[in-house]
């Protein structure tokens, strides 16, 4: 474990978050939210809110961007991150990112960013053909630098996320190479042994690494209208999960275990044995239909997010308490980003001035 990815506590740091692009869902909790909630006592850890990262797409829509960071964070909390325990902050008030952006961009072919195969779906997913901004590109260049500016040790992420993550880990290998002196024969584990500023971080993929969305084909998303929400209401939850498509005819009739609905079923059931007398009976057709299936999954669901729902509700309409909370974090945010902006330039010898940030 290296030094430069653990605090004065001793315990190794983590960076992960999410792009504002609305309130969380069942693929953010099994992607990613679920396992950083059970890191937060044996890790130090900081959830970034990728503000400008939603500028890239929705820049004619700043008003609604700012809505949903703030929804984000009231997820958060009912999902069951501490703030007290981890470091929640925005993107945009960490200057230090633009600048190693910047910096990190010099590191990177222009080709290699484009052939990232994150960037080729959403190009195609949200339909931009070639009308993306230059931001859209260069946002997975900013990722490394959300990610390094805190040196972590891991990044709990989705399967999707990977793609990017391995950028992260490819500049962090050639700035330690170029400026630091590591050879490039050197281990991931062994850089900052060896006098590199920037650990190698590890992905950690959550439980489910892509969690495919109602309509049983892409994986959930807001924008694909087929996402169920940590705040959905009971009985909407009922209702989306009565949509999820898997073609079967009857009761009787085999099923395939692999389907939309099983993902669901061993991702969400709490009773291992259940999942297995149901995986049983629906590949035999043993007079189990679909619809028998979706209600006990819904009350399953429903079981889960009920508490979330519950803390949420503490959170609504205030908020002053949630400027406040990324305000404090913002802060704590700073203070690392900076010590880590200082030791770059340092490696990269370029002149550079003590500073000092701060929030009034």
């Amino acid at each position: 474990m290296s030094a430069a990815a653990t605090t004065s506590s001793g315990k190794p740091r983590i960076l992960t978050g999410d792009t504002p692009t609305g309130m969380l869902h069942l693929g953010h909790w099994v992607g990613s939210v679920k396992r950083r909630v059970s890191l937060q006592d044996s890790h130090d850890c900081y959830f970034i809110i990728a503000n400008m990262h939603a500028y890239t797409t929705r820049v004619e829509k700043s008003e609604q961007i700012r809505r949903d960071c703030i929804e984000i964070v009231r997820d958060y909390l009912a999902m069951g991150i501490d703030p007290e325990r981890s470091t929640i902050f925005l993107q945009s008030e960490i200057p230090a990112i633009a600048e190693l952006t910047f910096l990190f961009a010099m590191l990177l072919p222009f080709n290699r960013v484009m052939r990232n195969p994150t960037l080729k779906d959403e190009i195609k997913v949200k339909n931009l053909g070639e009308t993306y901004s230059f931001g859209f590109p260069l946002y997975a260049v900013g990722q490394t630098a959300d990610i390094l500016a805190f040196r972590p040790v891991g990044v709990p992420v989705g399967e999707d996320q990977v793609p990017h993550l391995e950028l992260t880990r490819e500049v962090a290998r050639r700035f330690n190479q170029i400026f630091c002196g590591v050879s490039d024969q050197a281990e991931d584990d062994d850089h900052v042994k060896l006098g590199g500023v920037l650990p190698i971080p590890r992905a950690e993929i959550g439980e489910v690494g892509r969690l495919v969305g109602t309509d049983g084909v892409n994986k959930m998303s807001k924008s694909l209208n087929n996402a169920i929400f940590i705040s959905d209401p009971a009985n909407e939850v009922e209702k989306k999960i009565k949509k999820i498509f898997t073609g079967r005819q009857s009761a009787t009739e085999p099923g395939d275990v692999n389907n939309a609905l099983f993902q669901y079923v061993n991702a969400f059931h709490s009773d291992k044995a259940r999942v297995e007398e149901l995986k049983r009976k629906y590949s035999t057709g043993d007079n189990i239909g679909d619809g028998h299936i979706k209600v006990e999954l819904a009350a399953e669901l429903n079981k889960m997010l009920e508490p979330m729902r519950e803390r949420r509700k503490k959170y609504e309409g205030n908020d002053a308490v949630i400027l406040d909370i990324l305000k404090k974090g913002t802060a704590r945010a700073n203070d690392l980003a900076e010590q880590t902006l200082a030791m770059v330039k340092e490696k990269a010898n370029l002149i550079a001035f003590p500073r000092a940030l701060g929030f009034r």
